[in-house]
């Protein structure tokens, strides 16, 4: 048996049905009716409402018309049929709204337990980035590799920077027209999706204004998020350094991406121990 491609409308139809139906009215403060009910759950009447929007938008709904909720009436829904934060968003993917809170700002700090899982990954250099590459939190070894971050003003703990215009790392990368490439790829995509991100739009004025190979690839209008990869560094101390990174998106926390670096030769294993013993 194959899965059937996804109609939007009807699984949304068919989706709220069934959480209209498993709702007991008690549970949500409706009075006990006199008569027997004869379906299950709530009535297209009660959820109309509990929501503030007609029955006959309900039914509309349910019966999948065509319509495209808003995101003040999925709101009202969601609240209605007491649905869980996952059937909350599945409900606005299959409307395709951008659900409220997508637009809150980037993540500040690190959520603990990627901090913590950030330390645990030692050796392995590891950290934690946002949407706008900003450096929420890393460990000794990332440290040892790129430069110590803790020395940096938080404003200017970003990796993106760092490429551009910090003394050290700015010529760091052997291939670094790659590495700015994909960067700016990357920062593309994440100014479509986080349009309310004032502080994003600023780095990206800063960085068209102070560095000419990032206008010009900003301008190209190449768009890529990049997963996993492989840089080569040169590192002032332990010589060149090849490593194959990873990004990992916690589905928690989808504003943060664990970054880890692993050595992609022995050359490049005994170059890491050597900085982590150090």
């Amino acid at each position: 048996m194959t899965t059937p491609t996804v109609d939007a409308t009807q699984e949304l139809a068919a989706f709220l049905r069934t959480r209209r139906e498993r709702l007991d009215p008690d549970e949500v403060g409706l009075p006990a009716r006199r008569r027997s009910r004869r379906t299950p759950g709530l009535r297209r009447e009660e959820v109309a409402e509990l929501a503030g929007v007609s029955v006959d938008y309900v039914v509309r709904l349910e019966q999948g018309r065509g319509l495209r909720p808003s995101v003040d009436v999925l709101e009202a829904l969601s609240r209605a049929l007491r649905l869980d934060p996952d059937e909350r968003t599945y409900v606005f993917d299959l409307a395709r709204q951008r659900r409220p809170g997508d637009t809150d700002g980037p993540a500040t700090a690190a959520a603990a337990t990627l901090a913590r899982l950030v330390t645990d990954l030692s050796p392995l250099p590891a950290m934690v980035l946002n949407h706008r590459y900003d450096i929420l939190s890393w460990n000794r070894e990332m440290a040892e590799l790129l430069v110590d971050f803790g020395t940096l003003p938080p404003s200017r703990r970003n990796s993106m920077w760092m490429c551009l215009m910090h003394p050290r790392t700015r010529e760091y990368y052997v291939d670094r027209e790659r590495v700015v490439r994909e960067g700016v790829a990357h920062l593309r995509a994440a100014w479509a999706a986080h349009p309310e991100d004032r502080g994003l739009a600023d780095l990206i004025v800063e960085f068209s204004t102070h560095d000419e190979q990032f206008a010009r690839m900003w301008a190209e209008r190449d768009v890529k998020v990049k997963g996993r990869g492989r840089k080569v560094m040169r590192h002032p101390e332990a010589g060149e350094i090849s490593v194959d990174f990873e990004v990992l998106t916690p589905v928690q926390d989808l504003d943060q991406r664990v970054v880890i670096y692993r050595p992609a030769d022995d050359a490049s294993r005994s170059a890491l121990a050597r900085l982590s013993a150090g």
